[in-house]
Parts: structure tokens; C-alpha cells; sequence
């Protein structure tokens, strides 16, 4: 078994914003389509102290801008990997909202199959099953065809939709990711020995209840769902319960 190698100081790539290293459970965290390390401040402000939240930076935003996007999920997901150092020995769980919960699949399954470990729990948000994406996403060949999905899906401010130069900033990373989605493809029978636990909304115009559910035919570990209102980012109008969820779920999860 080969373990991944210790990131550096500050790493590019992992995020934490309140160190609080007597936790006993870590949590990592992954942004969705476009998304960045920032969106979990929230969360991980409310999680700490009793857990240690750390977040994946993307490159292509914020302060990893000038840097290449990365076009494929199974190339980000190696990146990632490679780059989880110590938390691949720890106590950890993780996190994922909408890509972030598929990019959270793919490396609990490198992180199983690479270095003999799993993760404590794997938390599905905001996503379709693994195996139910392809063939029916909506084609966005277009600045406006990209502008029109995440209208559609809420979690940005329209004055920055409507702002060109606000948009540049962002809509190169939404198109790779989005790009990237539309491309990856899962296996039905593809699991991991991590439990799922899938968060869903009943409203969220990109997973119905019945798409997301399936997360847990990805798992021989059990799991459960967790459905909220609120629509794609219901994370934003429901954030004490869904730190609620998160929080109960960690302290009743038995060390590895």
C-alpha cells in the first residue's frame, strides 16, 4: 500500500481556516462547479472547534488563478489525492456539495484502493448518483447557456451574473467543471466501503430525491438521506440544520 506524500506548510491545495488540531475527526470539504474553498467558511466557522475543517482548493480561482484548470474529474481527483498528506491517516470525513460530492467519491475510492484507508463517512450533497450522470445533462456551449444553468440554479448573486466583468472572473472555472461533468461517467456497480450520507433538497432543479438516494447502491457501508427545501444551494437557506446533520452524523461515527 502507498500512502500519499505530506503536503507542504501551506498547501495549494488544502484549506484550514480554524486549525483546531485536538478534534477528533477532520472534515474535508469540496466545492462544487465554479465553486472555491471560501464557500465552506460558513461551515467550518460553526463546526469548530469539536471538528477540524479543511477545504480543497481548486486551481483556476482565487488565489490559484493564474494557475491551469484542471479538465477532467479523474484527474482532479488524483491531484487531490496526492495531495491529502497527513489527513489520509487521520480520522477523516468528507464533505462534498453538487461535483464536489462525485470528486468526494472518486477519492475516498483512490484513498480505499491506494492506501489500505477510508473515510469515516462520505457526505452527498446537492448531487446525483455517481452512476445517473451522463446523457442527460444540459448542454451549455455558450456564455449564455452557462449564465442560464447557474441562473437556473441559484447560489449567485444576479448583480454579479450581470456584471461582464464580474464574470470573467468565474465563468472560465464554471465552464471546465461544468465541462468536466458532463464527461464523467460511473458504473452502477462501482462502491466504496464508506458509508454515504446523502443531503438533498426536494426542490433542487438538478437531482430529484429518487437520483440522489442512489448514492447509497454506491456503498457497502450503509448510509441514509437527509432532504431539506431550498433548491441546489439549499446549504445557504437551511445552514444551522445542515450543520446540524453534519455535526450529529460525525459525533455518532465510531473512529476507524
Amino acid at each position: 500500500m502507498t500512502s500519499p506524500p505530506a503536503p507542504a506548510e501551506r498547501s495549494r491545495w488544502i484549506r484550514n481556516f480554524h486549525p483546531a488540531p485536538t478534534a477528533r475527526i477532520k472534515l474535508l470539504c469540496f466545492p462544487h462547479a465554479g465553486g472555491s474553498a471560501s464557500y465552506y467558511f460558513p461551515m467550518a466557522t460553526a463546526l469548530s472547534p469539536e471538528f477540524d475543517v479543511f477545504v480543497v482548493q481548486y486551481p483556476g480561482r482565487q488565489d490559484r488563478h493564474g494557475e491551469p484548470l484542471v479538465e477532467s474529474i479523474g484527474e482532479l481527483a488524483d491531484q487531490v489525492f496526492a495531495e491529502l498528506g497527513a489527513l489520509a491517516d487521520a480520522q477523516v470525513a468528507f464533505f462534498g456539495h453538487s461535483m464536489g460530492a462525485v470528486l468526494a467519491f472518486e477519492v475516498a475510492r483512490r484513498l480505499e484502493t491506494l492506501a489500505g484507508r477510508r473515510p469515516l463517512v462520505v457526505f452527498a450533497s446537492g448531487s446525483r448518483a455517481p452512476s445517473r450522470h451522463g446523457g442527460d445533462d444540459r448542454v451549455a456551449g455558450t456564455d449564455p447557456d452557462l449564465i442560464g444553468v447557474m441562473r437556473d440554479l441559484g447560489g449567485t448573486d444576479p448583480r454579479v451574473l450581470n456584471d461582464p466583468e464580474l464574470r470573467a472572473t468565474f465563468l472560465p472555472a464554471f465552464r471546465n467543471d461544468y465541462r468536466a461533468m458532463q464527461a464523467f461517467r460511473c458504473a452502477p456497480d462501482v462502491v466504496i466501503d464508506a458509508p454515504i450520507v446523502v443531503m438533498t433538497a426536494t426542490d433542487d432543479p438538478k437531482a430529484s430525491v429518487a437520483d440522489a438516494a442512489a448514492w447509497l447502491q454506491h456503498t457497502s457501508g450503509g448510509g441514509e438521506v437527509h432532504t431539506f427545501v431550498g433548491g441546489h444551494f439549499y446549504l445557504e437557506k437551511q445552514p444551522q440544520r445542515v450543520v446540524g446533520v453534519v455535526a450529529q452524523v460525525l459525533r455518532d461515527t465510531e473512529p476507524g
